[in-house]
């Protein structure tokens, strides 16, 4: 199937989705309305869709606290004392890792700072950070304001790595050459898996290996790749990272994170961290008594107990990429991905509206696909809202679009050709 011949016709779209193993999915999902019509979703990148199942998920638990309370904890289907390990064989799954060195936890944000106490340990001579340029805020914010904890000026710090001039992308080699030159001054790799912007997945094995060659701990923001593109976190030896559930893995607007911790720090107790009381041995954990000692592996990160129903809501999502499997989406997202970049090549042409700014390369990027316009700014993407397309618009010029292999069809890719080819008429 990769070597398929892509059409621009709707009987085209209508067979493929025919042949979609995965087509079912779609069926899973509730789908918003743009002006009473079903909204061509692609915007996943931003904020998944929702599970039928969702709702009963948090229901149950909703039940369990009903008939239960305080209970709930030891007692009935999934006691709440232990519900995060629910989700771990699922997060492991999609990231690439042993369950132990997952765990479901806190927002994005949160777990980016608590992760660094552990793997941002600056010296007086190894204390520079290396990162991508227009990194998204959260992590430029997180990093500069780490560096300026531990008294140190960022822009002696933080160093970004960018594209070359002419250049939409950041090549590989680059980071590696940097890596290489700052080799005795590196403390930390720390960078997007996947960049929210352009949509390029970088080279997390050969950044990784690069980065322990030079003696720094290696780290990513998955908040882009987990659920979009298949990841082996493990066997690449990534020191550590996280990511967000609402985006590709549909977990409902800014619901709760999870980190990824490699199992050979599990083994250094040592390590500092930010302590909580849940990330504590929890064979000891009532017994209230001082002296933290840390549980095996990325559990041994948690603080306060687990948000029960941010667990539900996830856990819906999460039973429904189990059926699915990861091998599988991928497959379908390079399919409908580059059906996508087919017929906007075949419609933008040299009109001189727009520019894909994504890598070509599948390997290289996940589902989005990110436009850059030239002609008609804003208004293009409010002419394809107006016509029922939800993408996502990111300043100054650029529009995302994230065919996601879960409940996406190539009907809603043609379809949205269909209307792209109408609107260029306007801007061309």
């Amino acid at each position: 199937m990769s070597n398929i011949e892509y059409q621009f016709t709707e009987d085209f779209a209508k067979s493929m989705d025919t042949k979609d193993p995965l087509g079912s999915f779609r069926a899973e999902f509730l789908f918003p309305k743009v002006d009473g019509k079903e909204a061509i979703y692609f915007c996943g990148n931003s904020l998944g869709l929702q599970p039928k199942s969702t709702k009963n998920y948090i229901e149950k638990e909703l039940g369990n606290w009903a008939n239960l309370a305080v209970d709930g904890h030891f007692h009935g289907e999934d006691a709440w004392y232990h519900i995060r390990k629910k989700s771990k064989p699922a997060l492991a799954a999609i990231l690439g890792a042993h369950e132990h060195e997952v765990v479901a936890m806190n927002n994005l944000s949160s777990n980016l700072h608590f992760l660094m106490v552990s793997f941002y340990q600056p010296t007086k001579t190894k204390f520079k950070i290396i990162t991508e340029a227009g990194a998204f805020p959260s992590d430029m914010y997180m990093l500069e304001t780490q560096v300026k904890f531990h008294g140190l000026n960022p822009a002696e710090a933080i160093i970004e790595i960018g594209p070359r001039k002419g250049e939409h992308t950041i090549r590989t080699e680059d980071f590696v050459k940097a890596i290489e030159e700052n080799k005795d001054h590196l403390a930390l790799v720390m960078m997007a898996g996947l960049q929210y912007y352009t949509g390029q997945v970088f080279d997390m094995e050969a950044i990784t290996a690069a980065g322990h060659n030079a003696g720094a701990n290696v780290g990513f923001d998955l908040a882009h790749a987990a659920g979009n593109v298949p990841m082996k976190l493990h066997d690449w030896g990534v020191d550590f990272a996280t990511w967000c559930s609402y985006k590709y893995m549909n977990s409902g607007p800014g619901n709760i994170s999870g980190i990824f911790v490699h199992e050979r720090h599990a083994e250094s107790p040592e390590l500092p961290r930010f302590a909580g009381w849940w990330g504590h041995d929890e064979g000891e954990r009532f017994k209230m008594e001082k002296g933290f000692i840390p549980m095996y592996g990325a559990d041994g990160w948690q603080l306060a107990n687990s948000n029960v129903l941010a667990l539900a809501a996830h856990q819906a999502s999460l039973d429904i990429f189990m059926r699915a499997g990861m091998n599988k989406l991928r497959e379908k997202s390079e399919l409908l991905t580059g059906y996508l970049e087919f017929l906007i090549r075949e419609i933008s042409g040299s009109s001189g509206v727009l520019e894909i700014i994504t890598p070509k390369e599948p390997k290289e990027r996940g589902c989005q696909l990110s436009l850059l316009i030239h002609k008609g700014g804003k208004e293009v993407f409010d002419e394809f809202y107006k016509n029922g397309i939800v993408g996502d618009w990111r300043h100054p010029n650029v529009i995302r679009l994230a065919p996601t292999p879960l409940y996406n069809s190539f009907l809603d890719v043609y379809r949205f050709a269909r209307i792209l080819e109408q609107s260029l008429k306007k801007f061309a």
